[in-house]
């Protein structure tokens, strides 16, 4: 089984968290098309192994993630498990030609977004979640790509903070505090973004993607200070898209796009300082994302049942407390970033 993180800010109980969670995007058909069939085994293999926190969202193959965690999901006590979800986009129906996501999203239905972080865009949004999930509650609610990664520029995004400031963060208070959610926050790409929200509300946790990483520890900064308001984060992008899980070859992924140069020399010395300690690149991934007290849950993606076990075996390596000594050394990890086992 998992080991397990609590969480419980407001002092209700809180949630807890597989510290190896299960990160949804890869089953919305991301890049390569998966089956019915091959995404309900890597599911069925994440839960014979003790996963039980399970993360999507609307925009996962346009609705398809939600959909494939419903049969999934069905006959299994929802207390058994953790959640999450997100809110910010819409959905019409158009025509397949014309739909979003091309090229991204695989096999998908053909839909169109719409950005809407306002008060009744949470709830509906919620709405149309619970439907393809087939549940009546969800424990975590995320406010979705918030972001520059997203809008583009800081005119275009914010705008989009405001709103949801004014509107959409009203009804996820409302949403907590009837119980209908058991917590919410946010789920973006950037560290910057994420500050710009826990300066201004009371939330709950952050998913940040990518941004704290044995690669790079530019997040730091805000996990200290997420950490210290009780404030939990759950890393998503533990490998930055792909390239500290493949370890640095011709064609590894960084940040969804190939990885640049500097990137791969970068890599390339985390391996050596990484084989020298005889541990696996991935694992040392892995375990450096969870030693920030911060963190409540790592949720790496699995599109196939051996990714999925590198991603178990990589949960339970044990990585000498010397690793991180050699590559704080190297300076290849940020002086302050914690190395040492939560208990």
């Amino acid at each position: 089984m998992q080991k397990t993180r609590a969480w419980d800010r407001l002092g209700n109980g809180g949630l807890r968290f597989t510290e190896l969670g299960f990160g949804a995007a890869p089953l919305g058909n991301l890049f390569k098309a998966v089956s019915e069939a091959e995404a309900q085994a890597v599911l069925e293999a994440a839960w014979a192994a003790g996963v039980r926190y399970f993360d999507t969202a609307p925009l996962y193959g346009l609705g398809l993630s939600e959909t494939r965690l419903n049969h999934f999901l069905r006959g299994k006590p929802q207390g058994d498990y953790v959640i999450s979800t997100k809110i910010g986009r819409l959905f019409s129906v158009v025509a397949p030609e014309a739909r979003d996501g091309t090229g991204k999203w695989i096999d998908v239905p053909a839909r169109r977004e719409v950005f809407d972080y306002s008060y009744d865009g949470v709830l509906r949004s919620l709405e149309m979640s619970l439907e393809r999930l087939g549940l009546d509650r969800v424990d975590v609610l995320y406010a979705h790509d918030l972001d520059l990664f997203t809008h583009g520029s800081p005119e275009a995004l914010l705008p989009l903070q405001q709103a949801f400031m004014a509107g959409g963060y009203r009804a996820l208070q409302r949403l907590r505090d009837e119980g209908v959610i058991r917590a919410f926050g946010a789920g973006l790409n950037e560290a910057e973004a994420c500050q710009w929200l826990l300066e201004r509300g009371d939330f709950d946790l952050f998913l940040l993607a990518g941004r704290y990483t044995l690669l790079e520890q530019g997040a730091l900064a805000f996990m200290n200070a997420a950490g210290a308001r009780g404030v939990g984060v759950v890393i998503g992008g533990p490998y930055n898209s792909g390239i500290l899980a493949t370890g640095p070859r011709p064609g590894a992924m960084f940040n969804y796009a190939p990885a640049p140069e500097a990137v791969l020399a970068r890599a390339r010395r985390l391996q050596a300082v990484c084989a020298a300690h005889g541990v696996r690149l991935v694992d040392a991934a892995f375990r450096f994302a969870l030693l920030h007290p911060a963190t409540v849950s790592v949720i790496p993606g699995g599109q196939g049942v051996a990714e999925m076990a590198s991603n178990m075996a990589a949960a339970a390596a044990v990585v000498p407390d010397a690793l991180w000594a050699a590559l704080k050394a190297e300076g290849l990890i940020a002086e302050g970033a914690p190395v040492a086992a939560v208990v």
